[in-house]
């Protein structure tokens, strides 16, 4: 073995070992009435998507593909088709250690309450983290369509020495109204957050200086806001300490605003395909791009019987070929 191969080596070791210190938590979403009639017998988590894929699929298989194996599911509303696909889907085997366990709402000594929100549902199953070795805490949505390496996100989150990394999407001024908007520093960390800014004056408090973004890779397009993607990394500790003390119930509308105020938030930039899957256009927009993509192409996609859910690979190039 080389150098260069005893380096990439050690490098892939190093992920190994820092990545299996985090977990991973889904979160299950509401009603999804935004969905009707798709959520009508079942949550938008257990939605099919591609034929034998559920939306739930994308977060764990991002998840395992980082080498993220501790994957908690907090799961709330039409849940049983979803507990059925994640028990039939998911079998780690007994020498790897993984699992994708489901933290379903439950009476407890502590509570006999459903889930109140985002925060909420987090704060009821805190003891899963709070188990030894665990060291960060990814929470994610059920319901998006993208594909990122949450490694990229970690190295981020460890050199910027953060106590909270989010994940962060550029976007035109028309498409940040319908999205929360981050106002950062020269060095990536959040100071204002302001929830679907609709006016000129709104978008340019929170505005981004496109050769910011230029500078760290990103090409900014006509772009100048960052769109937060409701994807969040945390220190164990500073996200005990966070939902301790306080009946806050929503990440995105209340934690998050507070982790501003009082802990060094930083964004980590993420240039991909993403969409989150919330209402019907949303769920068949990118169903259609991919249809058109193969019907334009001139070569037969062929998708193996024993492709599982870990090969997904196809939703990165939505944005190039569209």
């Amino acid at each position: 073995m080389n150098g260069n191969d005893q380096k990439r080596a050690a490098d892939f070791s190093g992920s190994k070992i820092i990545m299996s210190s985090t977990v991973g938590l889904i979160l299950g979403g509401g009603k999804g009435t935004r969905l009707f009639p798709l959520t009508e017998q079942r949550s938008k988590p257990a939605v099919p998507l591609a034929a034998k894929y559920r939306l739930i699929d994308i977060p764990i298989a991002n998840c395992i593909n980082s080498d993220i194996s501790r994957i908690y599911l907090l799961t709330q509303f039409n849940s049983v088709s979803l507990h059925r696909h994640i028990r039939q889907t998911y079998n780690f085997d007994s020498f790897h250690g993984g699992f994708v366990e489901i933290l379903a709402a439950q009476q407890t000594i502590e509570g006999a309450d459903w889930y109140q929100g985002t925060a909420d549902a987090v704060r009821k199953n805190l003891r899963y983290v709070q188990q030894p070795g665990i060291e960060h805490v990814l929470i994610l949505s059920g319901d998006q369509l993208y594909r990122m390496d949450y490694r990229d996100m970690l190295k981020t989150h460890q050199e910027t020495n953060a106590d909270v990394t989010i994940a962060a999407l550029p976007v035109d001024r028309e498409a940040a109204k319908g999205f929360g908007v981050m106002r950062l520093d020269d060095n990536g960390r959040v100071e204002g957050f302001l929830e679907k800014p609709q006016t000129d004056k709104e978008i340019d408090m929170v505005r981004t200086d496109p050769q910011w973004m230029e500078s760290r890779g990103i090409e900014s397009k006509g772009r100048d806001c960052l769109a937060s993607m409701g994807i969040y990394l945390f220190n164990r500790d500073t996200l005990v300490e966070l939902l301790s003390n306080n009946d806050y119930e929503d990440f995105g509308k209340e934690v998050f605003p507070m982790s501003i105020r009082t802990r060094n938030v930083q964004v980590h930039l993420f240039d991909g395909y993403w969409e989150d899957i919330g209402t019907i256009k949303s769920f068949f927009r990118p169903i259609l791009i991919w249809q058109n993509l193969i019907h334009r192409s001139s070569f037969t996609v062929q998708i193996p019987p024993s492709t599982r859910v870990r090969d997904i690979c196809l939703l990165p190039s939505l944005r190039e070929r569209a």
